[in-house]
């Protein structure tokens, strides 16, 4: 992302201008954005011209609108953010409260205004615009017949493609179809590696599956390097990483993330780090419940008593439409930092997000035990119970 100017006056309120340089950077603009903002970005608009001979014609212009955003959807497939909202400044081709969609692409600059830019929409701005957080770990998750070939940046895992060929079983006197159809899927999955890894931004590449597919897979890729003299292949060959994994379907990808090995090649990625609080977080529940709680309500206590030592906590909550609520958790955030606590902001759209969503979100780890807050949960069991009753 590139930061053209940021201007944000004492009370928090002001506006940056940013271009957005590569896909990851929508995903950015997205968690930014949010209703009752302004944007401001160039769009075509249809016109309907009248001829002097009283005939109709129309035609398309490109004009540069500011709307107050109403609505947001964000399409990750054509990496593409889809604002709706009305007109809010003099334009000659669209009237005053008139509503229009303004897409947001990648390299098309946009002004964002927000009456009050919090810590939160600070950070991410730094977090964006910092050329070092890039995707640096691909991930091929296999099994016969299928892959996955994986972007893990770090805000989010990326399926860039997924491979699917039919292949033979092995039988006698169906030998030679089945290799066949075992080298056209290698084959396969290899051309995807080539055109999906930037192997220039890349620091590791993982490849998992159940049993020896990934062995046979390396294997036969880096025969066909040899063979066909890919120096992009043959370059990077230390850069790849063979791991196990249960299948070769996305959700895989949370065992391998979690192995020894594959945590120590990527231990300077962010990603690698939610992971690790996320383990850390389920190995503190089982070893000593008193000390790790969920939910809002519980993680909130902690916060009061300047309890918690991580704070985990999903991106999605920040894009909650109650600003009262925004305003709580980006106040809970502050508050375990200012009481000297590490705060893990995940990414919804990464494997280990999705997880911590399945939690409501939001998570912490405690300095000290807390046995009051279980008490509280079983109370609040009972009362259940006896409601139900």
């Amino acid at each position: 992302m590139k930061l053209v100017h940021k201007m944000i006056e004492k009370g928090n309120q002001g506006t940056v201008c940013l271009i957005p340089e590569e896909s990851e950077d929508m995903w950015h603009a997205y968690n930014l954005i949010a209703e009752g903002d302004r944007v401001r970005s160039t769009t075509i608009r249809k016109v309907q011209n009248e001829t002097a001979t009283g005939s109709s014609t129309s035609s398309r212009v490109r004009t540069t609108l500011t709307i107050s955003v109403e609505s947001i959807d964000f399409d990750t497939q054509a990496c593409v953010l889809r604002l709706k909202g009305r007109n809010v400044e003099e334009n000659q081709y669209v009237k005053m409260g008139a509503y229009h969609t303004l897409d947001l692409e990648m390299n098309r600059k946009f002004e964002l205004t927000k009456a009050e830019w919090d810590t939160i929409s600070l950070e991410r701005i730094d977090m964006a615009c910092d050329v070092t957080q890039n995707a640096d770990v691909a991930a091929v998750i296999m099994q016969d017949g299928l892959a996955h070939v994986c972007l893990i940046t770090s805000s989010m895992t990326l399926i860039r493609s997924k491979i699917e060929v039919g292949i033979p079983r092995k039988r006698k006197g169906n030998v030679q179809q089945h290799e066949k159809g075992l080298a056209k899927f290698y084959d396969a999955v290899m051309q995807g590696i080539l055109r999906h890894v930037n192997f220039n931004v890349v620091k590791c590449i993982l490849i998992a599956s159940p049993g020896f597919v990934k062995d046979q897979f390396f294997d036969y890729m880096f025969q066909q390097a040899v063979k066909l003299d890919n120096k992009v292949l043959l370059d990077n060959k230390s850069k790849f990483l063979l791991v196990h994994a249960s299948s070769g379907f996305k959700h895989s990808l949370k065992e391998v993330l979690q192995d020894p090995a594959v945590t120590a090649k990527m231990s300077d990625t962010k990603a690698a780090g939610e992971v690790k609080a996320l383990e850390n977080f389920y190995t503190m529940l089982q070893v000593e419940p008193s000390k790790a709680f969920y939910g809002k309500k519980h993680v909130m206590r902690a916060a009061e008593a300047q309890a918690i030592e991580t704070l985990l906590i999903s991106d999605n909550l920040f894009r909650c439409q109650d600003i009262n609520t925004r305003k709580e958790y980006v106040n809970l955030v502050d508050s375990v930092r200012d009481s000297g606590g590490e705060v893990k902001i995940f990414s919804s759209m990464h494997i280990s997000g999705e997880q911590l969503s399945q939690l409501t979100g939001v998570a912490a780890i405690l300095r000290f035990p807390m046995p009051e807050l279980e008490e509280d949960s079983e109370g609040e069991d009972d009362d259940d119970k006896s409601e139900s009753d």
